[in-house]
């Protein structure tokens, strides 16, 4: 097992398993100290199926590129929103009311406290007349990998803030 920040080996018998950035990773003990150690996720127990009956795993369903999403969201779209609502010399109430939503999601787009949802995305384009979505080419993350390991990191494609 090797630590899903640096590449690390992690020991089997008792990896690391620490939350950082919101994300809870297996990582080495230097990269523990990014984020705060959580405790061992508690082993489900045995519950023996009835004979006769056949589980239905939806867990483990197999994911494809496909499921991932290609549309991604303008860097700049709070500034897009608001020129293309004022050339239109529209308050955001105006806004609010063609879209059916309120001022005060209008006012935290435009500030850039809020982003958009897809549906909500789409409603603002349709009436801004606007486009805020962009085709999101997919990455070779092959480019990525560590050499001394061969294995993909996030360490390998992000630079890590040290506190």
């Amino acid at each position: 097992m090797e630590c899903e920040i640096c590449g690390k080996p992690v020991p089997e018998n008792n990896p690391i398993r620490a939350k950082i950035e919101g994300s809870v990773m297996v990582v080495c003990k230097e990269c523990s100290k990014l984020g705060t150690i959580q405790k061992a996720p508690p082993k489900p127990k045995f519950r023996q199926q009835p004979k006769g009956k056949t589980q239905n795993n939806t867990r483990n369903r197999n994911y494809s590129r496909n499921d991932e999403p290609s549309d991604e969201l303008i860097e700049d779209f709070e500034v897009e929103i608001r020129k293309a609502r004022e050339s239109k010399n529209w308050s955001r109430e105006d806004l609010g009311k063609k879209i059916n939503e309120r001022v005060s999601v209008i006012t935290r787009i435009e500030t850039g406290k809020m982003t958009p949802d897809t549906k909500l995305t789409r409603k603002l384009e349709k009436a801004l007349d606007i486009k805020l979505l962009e085709k999101v080419d997919s990455v070779d993350l092959n480019q990525f990998i560590n050499s001394s390991s061969g294995e993909r990191t996030l360490g390998n494609i992000m630079k890590i803030k040290r506190k």
